[in-house]
């Protein structure tokens, strides 16, 4: 009975973040969109949103390129994400780490899409 609770607890704790994260950046915008993370235990996504139109621009999905979730392959998600935002005429965005602490896989990806051109 406790495991339950303990993970009511965490689930709490990241949507506590979730929003003081939120409340704290900007809205996106179709120039430059918010950047959002998902992570779960198997796998990463991400997806640029434009908050004004309520639209998603451009998405990502480790599934979809066959990787799990690691340092080592948010790096190569990031890469493919970044080109996708470069075709679609994106060079700065507002990164979303969607409640989860900026370590490990989250600061992997971040810091990949500044490494492949896109400005946060």
């Amino acid at each position: 009975m406790s495991r339950a609770k303990d993970i009511l607890k965490k689930n709490s704790l990241r949507a506590i973040r979730k929003k003081r994260v939120r409340g704290s950046i900007a809205k996106g915008t179709a120039q430059s969109p918010r950047v959002t993370i998902f992570k779960s235990n198997r796998y990463l996504s991400a997806q640029a949103i434009d908050d004004v139109a309520g639209v998603t621009l451009v998405a990502v999905n480790s599934k979809a390129l066959g990787l799990n979730v690691n340092k080592a392959n948010a790096v190569k998600v990031a890469a493919q994400f970044a080109e996708n935002l470069k075709a679609a005429g994106i060079e700065t965005v507002v990164f979303d780490r969607n409640g989860y602490l900026y370590h490990g896989v989250i600061a992997s990806f971040a810091d990949a899409l500044r490494d492949n051109g896109i400005k946060l």
